[in-house]
């Protein structure tokens, strides 16, 4: 499956948006959320809720996408922020509020480096763990 690289970078701006509000405030049921927003992505990237909004109000207003990207990379991605983000709901939502600092924090990097200047780590990642893991014929 093929997506609009266009797509995860929007979303990673709005979930940079959403991280930034957990850790000014934080609202463990936010991070909740968020971590709720990347399993439905990390499933299935074109039902993901940001991507949804994106296919119906941007991409409508912009024109064919230049690139495409594979969606494994972009699931994967997702997964990896499931796991931060719902640390971090775990630690706000228990009276842990370091442990969900910390985590948040971390998603919110990996966020903002993908809205910002279009570096998905998790995506980095799974190229990476590929190559250590594919065997050459």
């Amino acid at each position: 499956m093929q997506l609009d690289a266009r797509g995860p970078r929007f979303a990673a701006v709005v979930t940079t948006v959403v991280l930034v509000v957990v850790l000014a405030t934080g609202w463990g049921w936010l991070a909740a959320a968020q971590a709720v927003v990347f399993a439905i992505t990390a499933a299935d990237p074109r039902r993901g809720p940001y991507g949804l909004l994106f296919r119906a109000l941007i991409a409508p207003r912009l024109g064919p996408p230049a690139e495409r990207e594979d969606a494994a990379p972009v699931r994967f991605a997702q997964l990896v922020g499931f796991v931060f983000v719902s640390v971090a709901a775990v630690g706000y939502l228990a009276g842990v509020p370091a442990l969900g600092l910390t985590f948040a924090a971390l998603g919110l990097l990996a966020a903002f480096l993908n809205a910002a200047f279009g570096l998905c780590l998790g995506c980095e990642a799974y190229l990476g763990i590929r190559r250590l893991t594919t065997r050459r014929a």
